[in-house]
């Protein structure tokens, strides 16, 4: 036997190809097989790939047989094999753990598991959404679909309506009818007020003091007459009643009623009493009546006669979501929003009928409550005054008339209340270039070239303002007429945040714009150019032309901004001409024009306003922004003035009505007489009078 050299013990095995089943085999077969064995598992047989075929070895040739050795050596000990160690070891520690082997697992097993896994997931029930840490609600999905933007809503219906010549003839007709008929209602009402306040004073009038069935004839007489002159009050309160409105001329119409059903019964019964009845209250009641009447309408008139000067005015303001903005557009509409209701009107109608109702059941309880039933019609007539007050009919009519007369100087007219209450809600107001800097304040103060004929450079800077729609437009419109240029047609064409523009004219890049746009854009200017307000025409990259353009400040602009300021009405300055910012119009104008500047997108969607075409609520005839500020300006001081008048007033009725019912029900008549109650009324219309004339002054 040829003894084996020691080296082939380490030699490596030759290269074969095993597949999962073998490797699996032979390291956890060992291991497997013990577990099976220690549970009483019937064993697996794993099946054994075939043997290769082999080939068929060479016959060897016979040998002589060896003579047997006289004494046997010992057999050679086994090599130690280490992944057979490493195997024993790990089948000691399992059965010391009684840790059972997992089977092995084939590729087939694995992806039908997998299947059955997903399967049995799609038929579980969906859970609820758990609920968060300290919360009460369930969780919300965060990430959603934005939902969809709002309908737009749909636009104001405009009804049939005459033009606004026809409309400023009817008014002007109604005008003249109640024109004077202020003074002729005030000499017969005062002469009862005038003798009783001589009585005041010790001073007796022959044929009236003492003798109350004289003064109720009087009384009568003069109440009569005045409800004659003043009869468009009466016209007025029935006629609103008929559009369910109920004003302060209809409880005037009806304590003038109750006051000469008082005074007649008195002289029917031939028992005047000892009570002077309080017709006189009445009569001064209808005076105030018919003068808010009157000038009501002479506040429609100079409104309409405005807005009539011309079938296509220049510029009308309407509201926007930012704000007020003059826009270019057509006038039906105007005529529809002036003839909404005011707020006064709208407050009395929600108020004044718990006062009338308020002051039949006073007046009852008052008389009838304490056995004295036949002072009803003398306690309603107290009562019923004092729930209308003097003040009540002038809340909309004086600083109305005051507003119209001073803006229909200004060549503007505003729609109403309607009108003036949408474009002063928000105290913003859009302006452009053309409000700060009308025609006339923007001039050319010279020019330079750079290799461009001046005809192509003067054509190329008038189309790239007219393609941007800025101030600048009809400077160079003037120059190109000047110079005989043309227009060129502008491809491209964006706005920079910088401050300038660009375009594709016939090909070619056009750059326009300030200094510093241009170095942003990496055009080389020279050394000795310094324009603060100048504007540079670049082509192709390369310096053509620089314009010095000068921006004079207007009084009537800087008045303007000075009543914005005031009024603290904030402008918005939507302006597309690169040099007009708020550092130059602090320079310009003054240093408190605090003006909101913002950005680009916004600046232009705000320029382009005037395609939005609302409602008109104002119409101008002038240019310049001094118009369209006095008319936004205006209309706030009319809202203000308005609500804080109707506030005060009917807060005067509600303590009259209290007042008088409290004096009444108690007969403390001497209290609460004729005099008294008249001064206690006019008292109240004070504050009416002066926010009235605040709202013209401005």
């Amino acid at each position: 036997m040829t003894p084996k050299d020691d080296h082939q013990l380490n030699a490596p095995a030759p290269e074969e190809d095993y597949t999962l089943e073998e490797i699996l085999a032979e390291y956890g077969g060992s291991l497997e097989h013990h577990l099976l064995r220690e549970t009483g598992t019937p064993e697996v047989p794993i099946p054994e790939p075939p043997a290769a075929p082999m080939e068929p070895a060479a016959k060897p040739e016979a040998q002589p047989a060896p003579e047997p050795p006289a004494e046997a050596p010992p057999p050679p000990e086994p090599p130690k094999d280490p992944i057979r160690e490493a195997e024993q070891a790990a089948e000691a520690d399992v059965a010391r753990l009684n840790i059972p082997h997992p089977r092995p697992i084939s590729l087939e097993d694995v992806v039908g598991s997998t299947v059955d896994a997903v399967m049995e997931e799609a038929r579980e029930p969906i859970l609820p959404p758990k609920l968060g840490l300290f919360s009460r609600k369930p969780l919300e999905e965060t990430e959603s679909l934005p939902p969809p933007p709002e309908p737009e809503p749909d636009p104001e219906p405009i009804g049939p309506e005459p033009t606004l010549w026809e409309a400023a003839h009817d008014a002007r007709q109604l005008y003249i009818r109640r024109k004077h008929t202020v003074l002729l209602p005030l000499f017969t009402a005062l002469p009862p007020t005038l003798f009783m306040l001589l009585e005041r004073y010790q001073v007796k009038i022959p044929y009236w003091t003492g003798d109350r069935e004289v003064q109720c004839a009087v009384l009568l007489a003069c109440l009569v007459l005045t409800a004659v002159a003043c009869r468009h009050v009466f016209l007025k309160g029935f006629g609103m009643l008929l559009r369910r409105r109920c004003v302060a001329e209809l409880l005037v119409s009806l304590s003038a009623l109750a006051s000469g059903l008082d005074c007649a019964a008195r002289l029917l019964d031939g028992q005047p009493g000892e009570t002077m009845p309080y017709a006189s209250v009445s009569c001064l009641a209808l005076v105030f009546a018919q003068w808010g009447v009157r000038r009501e309408s002479k506040g429609n008139y100079d409104m309409l006669r405005a807005a009539s000067l011309d079938e296509e005015p220049p510029y009308l303001v309407t509201n926007t979501l930012q704000g007020a903005c003059k826009q270019r557009g057509d006038v039906p509409g105007f005529f529809t929003t002036a003839a909404r209701s005011d707020a006064a009107t709208l407050w009395q109608t929600a108020l004044l009928p718990a006062f009338l109702a308020a002051a039949l059941v006073f007046a009852g309880l008052s008389s009838a409550g304490q056995e004295r039933g036949g002072d009803f019609l003398l306690n309603l007539s107290a009562i019923l005054p004092a729930a209308a007050t003097f003040s009540l009919p002038l809340c909309w009519a004086l600083p109305w008339s005051k507003l119209s007369e001073h803006l229909q100087k200004t060549g503007c007219a505003v729609a109403g209340w309607s009108g003036a209450q949408k474009i002063s809600s928000r105290r913003r107001m859009i302006v452009t270039d053309t409000d700060l800097f009308p025609p006339g304040t923007v001039q050319l103060n010279g020019r330079k070239l750079y290799g461009e004929t001046q005809e192509q450079a003067v054509s190329l800077a008038a189309s790239m303002a007219r393609a941007a729609g800025s101030g600048l437009e009809r400077l160079f419109n003037n120059l190109v007429r000047s110079e005989g240029g043309r227009y060129e047609k502008v491809d491209d064409f964006s706005f920079y945040e910088e401050g300038g523009w660009s375009g594709t004219v016939k090909g070619e890049s056009v750059l326009m714009g300030r200094a510093s746009f241009m170095r942003k854009m990496n055009v080389r200017l020279p050394a000795d150019v310094n324009l603060p307000t100048g504007v540079f025409l670049a082509v192709d990259g390369e310096l053509r032309a620089a314009f010095a353009v000068k921006y004079t400040p207007s009084e009537n602009v800087a008045f303007a901004l000075k009543l914005m300021q005031r009024s603290r009405i904030q402008p918005i300055l939507a302006s597309r001409d690169p040099n007009i910012t708020p550092a130059l119009i602090k320079r310009k104008f003054s240093r408190g024009a605090h003006m909101e500047y913002p950005g680009l997108s916004e600046r232009i969607a705000l320029s382009e306003a005037e395609k939005d075409r609302d409602f008109p609520r104002a119409l101008l005839f002038r240019e310049g922004l001094l118009p369209y500020a006095e008319t936004v300006a205006g209309s706030l001081r009319l809202c203000k003035a308005v609500r804080r008048a109707a506030a005060i007033s009917l807060l005067g009725s509600w303590a009259g009505t209290l007042l008088t019912f409290y004096l009444t029900s108690l007969g403390a008549y001497e209290l609460l007489n004729p005099l008294a109650l008249e001064v206690f009324l006019l008292l109240w219309t004070l504050p009416v009078l002066l926010m009235a004339d605040w709202t013209g002054r401005y």
